[in-house]
């Protein structure tokens, strides 16, 4: 079973109203309980209300209004990338890749205005980490929130506009 094809059976599982361990989860994925911790930290940044009890987990639901957007432009534009999703309203949860070799990798951000996003670009630029969509070619996913998908097509539409959207 694909990584996708798992999250979306995990969440199948989770019912919402009795905990499912990761133990369990695991034995009918078929798959470590590690890989399912793993997926299920993707879930959550993917805007999935997944709740840890003491139990298991259980589903609590999607928030109203969530996109995956697949976005690639230079290193020069991503601040402009991230102020545009501000700007109209998004929150970006995070930023993530597909790598051949290493598979999904992924880095939260929860950036919501102006402000955030500088902070995000100074601790970049500062250190001597690299931004993440440089080990795919520039190729990188940002889930995005908003209070209603007209928000959430004004971003998909300025993305295209600017060039950095790319299209499925």
């Amino acid at each position: 079973m694909k990584g996708e094809q798992r999250r979306t059976a995990i969440l199948s599982l989770l019912n919402g109203k009795t905990p499912v361990s990761a133990s369990v989860l695991a034995e009918k994925c078929g798959v470590s309980r590690q890989v399912i911790v793993q997926d299920i930290a993707l879930l959550r940044s993917g805007g999935a209300e997944v709740v840890s009890t003491p139990r298991g987990y259980l589903y609590a639901g999607m928030p109203a209004f969530s996109r995956v957007f697949k976005v690639r432009h230079d290193d020069e534009k991503t601040e402009e990338e991230l102020n545009l999703f501000v700007d109209l309203g998004g929150r970006v949860q995070n930023v993530f890749v597909h790598h051949r070799v290493y598979g999904t990798i992924e880095g939260e951000l929860n950036l919501q205005n102006r402000v955030q996003v500088k902070e995000y670009m100074r601790s970049i630029t500062a250190g001597k980490s690299s931004l993440l969509k440089n080990v795919t070619d520039g190729y990188h996913y940002h889930t995005v929130t908003a209070e209603n998908e007209g928000v959430l097509d004004k971003i998909e539409s300025a993305l295209r506009e600017k060039g950095f959207l790319i299209e499925k």
